[in-house]
């Protein structure tokens, strides 16, 4: 087990180095931050100084080692179009994305199960038909389009949920949340179901696809075989082994709602870390996209970690020491 954690926490760190150097590399080759911070009338002097200041005129090698112990800290400098520190924008910005891909997810694992659950169990039912209809419907939709039907239903047309923004929200220390407000509850609502359209209707078809192979293998021919009830088959033996690869997928998944809100948060305009990166790309802010580069990977990084020892729990053919598992 320990080697087997040492392992995982080696990859984990070549894998953030690697993406430091990638973000690193932004402030060498997308635009010069000197001539953003002085602007284009700057003198020679003034930018010679600067760069000394900043540690520009120094060896790459040392400017990435500097970088890389600095983004160790959480420390990405300041942002080139709001003047401010670029880890402080970031834990502004962060609770506002990870409440929203949370209850994406959330209600992504609600309705996707007993959705797919139930196109396995009943493949010839009308409801069945309906859910795999739904769920190409969900698959095949840009994110983008469902947000602008739902703003277009349920704000322009039946006037239920508002278009836009995080509504009220309590400080709790340095994290806000809008979930202990009702009025934050009523903003949310659109943007994690246009979130959660997508990753509903993959762990639909991913469920119902798992659930009918487990249904065909022997030791649920020999359940049947023994008398057992089908409620005990289907929830008891078939679902718990269904779940093991939606829990890696839901695992990933989760990484990809935070990672790909982007549009979803535009849409809404909801203040979270998609948006301040759009804004960043918009206004070439370097800082602010190193770091979003950075934090991303690292969210990925943390999650594949945890999904592996999951897996390395639940699974002993997965495990280091054992023959069938290699």
């Amino acid at each position: 087990m320990l080697a087997f954690i040492l392992r995982r926490l080696i990859q984990a760190v070549i894998v953030m180095v690697v993406v430091a150097l990638i973000a690193f590399m932004l402030f060498q080759y997308v635009g010069d931050p000197v001539v953003f911070l002085l602007g284009q009338d700057a003198s020679p002097a003034q930018i010679t100084q600067l760069r000394a200041d900043l540690g520009l005129d120094k060896p790459f090698i040392v400017q990435f080692w500097h970088f890389l112990m600095n983004a160790a800290q959480g420390e990405f400098g300041l942002s080139l179009r709001q003047g401010a520190k670029v880890s402080r924008l970031i834990a502004e910005r962060f609770p506002a994305t990870l409440e929203l891909a949370l209850v994406a997810a959330f209600m992504a694992l609600l309705i996707g199960i007993p959705m797919g659950v139930y196109s396995a169990l009943r493949r010839g039912s009308f409801l069945s038909q309906v859910f795999m209809t739904i769920s190409l419907l969900g698959v095949s939709l840009p994110t983008f389009l469902i947000g602008i039907l739902l703003i277009l239903v349920f704000s322009v047309g039946l006037g239920w949920f508002p278009s836009f923004g995080r509504g009220e929200t309590v400080q709790l220390g340095w994290w806000s949340t809008g979930l202990f407000r009702a009025d934050g509850w009523h903003h949310i609502v659109l943007p994690a179901v246009t979130l959660a359209v997508f990753q509903l209707t993959l762990i639909m078809r991913l469920v119902r696809a798992e659930m009918l192979e487990v249904l065909r293998t022997d030791y649920i021919k020999f359940a049947r075989a023994r008398g057992l009830p089908d409620r005990a088959i289907h929830f008891g033996h078939a679902l718990k082994n269904t779940l093991v690869p939606v829990m890696t997928i839901t695992g990933l998944q989760l990484g990809g709602l935070i990672a790909f809100a982007i549009i979803t948060e535009t849409v809404f305009q909801w203040p979270g870390m998609g948006l301040l990166f759009i804004q960043a790309v918009t206004f070439a802010d370097i800082p602010v996209m190193a770091a979003y580069l950075c934090l991303i990977a690292l969210i990925f990084v943390l999650i594949n970690l945890v999904v592996d020892l999951l897996y390395f729990a639940v699974d002993p053919r997965l495990r280091i020491g054992n023959p069938a598992g290699q």
